[in-house]
């Protein structure tokens, strides 16, 4: 019976590859309202977690971003349907988040929208249970996996009948595990924020680990918070916070069909109230859920498929934001710049022709560039004024590359604007991971 099975499962972080354990969070602070679960439904051959639900005590307001690709899959295209009809309508609909690893449901035709809607009406009746009321269309849906097979919509739905839901850390834990598929570590996060004196809290689950690319990657997240917040900020918080986040990052330039980031706020905290851009309440707020997501989305570069490093790509001194993240982007998505972290080569030229190539004009006399290393010593400038500096101190370059986190920083001298991005190297083990994915 899976009301039982569910607590064997070790959500201890020395179950992960030790490398990782440091990402995974032993405690939490947790945002009012919200409990969750996880558990082995039998999507999974191999017995692993398979199902999470988050449940919020009182109807929320909702926002998501999803994938832009054409094919996007069924619960994409349920979610959007539901966030919509709850933006129009202007009413607080959302409940619950039902998520399973291990299927994809997309490219399933019809059979997958009634599957989704399937999922979606177990929820419906968990949150029914939970309060005694009758929930409709209260449950958003998302799914991860393979691509092009059908869901078991009757063990999904048995499972969500009897999970375990909880508020403590333990569980929240047990979501992020359900999540994960070539995920090597769950992904976790809780804050606590202070905006003039009234405290509010966040708390976000992702997966993701290969086909990461704007807009946006192969993952799924949900960031649950207290704040009371209307709908329109919401969107604009946002869709802020995802550029800068979660549309911010790259493993291996390609992009998924079931991305979906959605943030749920329950009003909980009900002295933290959000009603105007203008306020001192949302510039808090954005920028608190900004950090947040950027966080919560550097887990996912951590764990690119068969990464070593995590790099950091910086170009500030742009005419725009856009300018300047699309320069980022490029060097980003180079397989000649990624491949030469993994080789440890500080092979400088392979950036900057990035640079050149990224569409954006630029005075090439005004152009720095340094690496930096994630120990906080100091940099290697290679360019300055558009001068390579040389010789090249070999010596720094090698001590530099040998850290698992390294900033790339480019100065175009062109204006005040700067973005980010976030990537990893290109190993051989990404080939492995990727021709056995199936097997």
């Amino acid at each position: 019976m899976l009301a039982s099975g569910w607590r064997r499962f070790n959500t201890e972080a020395g179950q992960f590859p030790s490398n990782k354990q440091r990402f995974i969070p032993g405690s939490g602070t947790y945002p009012q309202g919200f409990t969750a679960g996880g558990l082995h439904c039998g999507i999974k051959k191999n017995g692993k977690p398979d199902l999470a639900v988050l449940l919020s005590d009182r109807p929320t307001t909702a926002s998501a971003v999803f994938t832009t690709n054409q094919f996007c899959a069924a619960p994409v295209q349920f979610d959007r349907h539901m966030i919509n009809q709850a933006r129009e309508r202007d009413v607080r609909v959302v409940r619950a988040v039902v998520t399973n690893s291990g299927c994809a449901n997309a490219v399933t035709g019809k059979r997958g929208l009634e599957d989704t809607q399937s999922m979606s009406e177990a929820g419906d009746r968990l949150v029914s249970r939970a309060d005694g009321s009758l929930a409709v269309s209260s449950t958003l849906v998302m799914s991860t996996g393979v691509i092009g097979q059908s869901l078991p919509v009757d063990k999904i739905a048995r499972g969500v009948d009897e999970i375990v839901l909880g508020p403590d850390h333990d569980m929240w834990m047990r979501a992020a595990i359900a999540h994960m598929t070539t995920d090597t570590f769950p992904k976790l996060l809780s804050r606590e924020f202070n905006a003039n004196g009234a405290l509010f809290r966040m708390a976000g689950i992702t997966k993701g680990a290969g086909m990461i690319h704007p807009n946006m990657a192969t993952l799924l997240g949900t960031v649950c918070t207290d704040a009371c917040i209307t709908q329109p900020l919401l969107d604009k918080a946002l869709a802020f916070a995802v550029a800068r986040s979660f549309n911010a990052i790259s493993v291996d330039g390609d992009m998924s069909t079931n991305d979906t980031i959605a943030v749920l706020a329950n009003g909980a905290a009900s002295h933290m109230a959000v009603t105007s851009e203008d306020s001192s309440e949302y510039r808090a707020f954005r920028d608190s859920l900004t950090e947040f997501m950027a966080e919560l989305a550097g887990l996912v570069v951590r764990d690119g498929e068969g990464a070593t490093k995590f790099i950091t790509i910086e170009v500030a001194g742009a005419q725009s934001f856009a300018d300047a993240k699309q320069v980022a982007s490029t060097i980003a998505t180079s397989s000649l710049v990624k491949t030469a972290f993994y080789g440890q080569d500080a092979n400088w030229g392979r950036i900057l022709c990035a640079v050149g190539y990224a569409g954006i004009p630029l005075d090439t006399a005004k152009v720095n560039m340094a690496i930096y290393p994630g120990d906080g010593s100091d940099p290697l400038h290679l360019v300055q004024a558009g001068e390579p500096q040389l010789p090249v101190d070999e010596v720094r370059a090698s001590e530099i590359l040998k850290q698992e986190d390294v900033m790339v920083r480019v100065e175009l001298g062109l204006g005040e604007e700067s973005a980010r991005m976030y990537t990893c190297d290109l190993s051989h083990d990404y080939v492995s991971i990727n021709a056995d994915y199936r097997s």
